[in-house]
């Protein structure tokens, strides 16, 4: 893959680290390791200038200065790592990692922007990498599949999420759609994990502004979405997880559940229209609880503030949401439809308003000082 214009140019300012980057100099490590799993999970090929680079960079951080003789002339492919690799000098193994890790976030960011391309022109995806899309009888089941992760939100279910509400929405068979969780957790919000791949400050900007467009984005799926959404709520939930429940149109919750959204922990704002709608649904004085303190709603108190539609026994669960959405899913789909157009259609343009804003105010607050620190913390943790 070439590197688009732009992210190669960074790549050449990359090998003197910022101040920012030195900031998190303790937690190199962890991420040099995330960013070899990151590199791996790439779906496009590095060109050979940014291969011979990262290798050279990986040989730096990991056994240091060249010391190995210059192969023979007429090996060209070890010719070139050596040269690349000697060409690194007496560059500290850390400054090395941190390049390393700048340059896979680069590729990445490159890539996210072909992914936004790609949506913005209509493309439809075929293969669901972290969620599973079945069809049971007229209605689709949407099940976010990282139970290893708790079904945190990862860059890819940000685009596979709203690719599967496509899929139902065009299909004429499909009368709702059910949104669950694999194993224990509905899921855990917005996969931290990705703080591990804290870019340069040369990155920071365009990486917040391109991800507050994909979490723009992700929402209007939900927003936009015709058909009737059932959130099947099997476990806990967090963060946004928690948020886009006030989207979907009836939230079936197991007992075990609870809803989180640990926001200004993280020195962050709200998000998925929770600032208009958890004040609609629970009134200021339980939603500013929940948004500005974090407090934990069990499945009965997210019922009784009205975020919750039914409580059912872990036990049976899973046959109490099949047995209504079997019922529901026979119901005329025209009706259906022109009924949530009706009672949800009149504020979807204040929707979209609140959410801009929202993911506006996201975007300062991911490069602010508050979540800086917060995610110093939580990669600290994960060493």
């Amino acid at each position: 893959m070439l590197v688009p214009r732009g992210i190669r140019s960074r790549l050449q300012h990359l090998s003197q680290p910022t101040n920012h980057c030195r900031t998190f100099a303790a937690s190199s490590e962890v991420g040099f390791t995330k960013a070899q799993t990151q590199l791996n999970a790439l779906k496009k090929t590095p060109d050979n200038e940014a291969k011979l680079r990262m290798y050279a960079l990986f040989k730096q951080a990991t056994d240091g200065s060249c010391s190995k003789p210059k192969p023979a002339a007429d090996d060209f492919i070890q010719t070139a790592k050596w040269d690349a690799w000697n060409g690194l000098g007496s560059m500290p193994k850390t400054d090395a990692k941190q390049e390393y890790i700048n340059i896979v976030n680069a590729l990445a960011l490159a890539e996210l922007h072909d992914n936004m391309s790609a949506v913005d022109a209509g493309e439809e995806m075929t293969n669901f990498q972290y969620l599973i899309y079945e069809v049971e009888g007229k209605a689709a089941k949407i099940t976010l599949n990282r139970p290893n992760t708790k079904n945190s939100l990862n860059r890819e279910l940000y685009f596979e999420v709203p690719a599967a509400f496509k899929k139902a929405s065009e299909d004429p068979n499909i009368t709702l759609v059910v949104l669950t969780g694999a194993g224990e957790y509905f899921s855990s919000g917005t996969d931290l994990n990705n703080l591990a791949h804290i870019p340069s400050r040369q990155q920071l900007k365009e990486t917040c502004e391109l991800g507050g467009s994909i979490l723009q984005k992700y929402m209007e799926s939900f927003i936009d979405f015709p058909k009737p959404l059932i959130a099947a709520v099997n476990g806990p939930a967090m963060g946004l997880a928690v948020t886009t429940l006030a989207l979907c149109d009836v939230v079936y919750a197991s007992d075990k559940a609870t809803f989180m959204t640990p926001f200004t922990v993280l020195g962050l704002g709200p998000e998925g229209c929770s600032s208009h709608l958890f004040p609609k649904i629970m009134g200021y004085a339980k939603a500013n609880e929940v948004l500005l303190f974090g407090k934990k709603l069990s499945a009965q108190e997210a019922k009784d503030c009205g975020l919750v539609t039914e409580v059912f026994p872990n036990r049976s669960f899973d046959e109490e949401v099949r047995h209504r959405v079997a019922q529901y899913s026979e119901l005329p789909p025209q009706s259906m439809r022109s009924t949530k157009g009706i009672v949800r259609g009149w504020e979807k343009d204040l929707l979209k308003k609140v959410n801009k804003q929202e993911c506006d105010n996201l975007v300062e607050f991911w490069q602010g000082k508050e979540f800086l620190e917060a995610a110093i913390k939580f990669v600290s943790k994960k060493k």
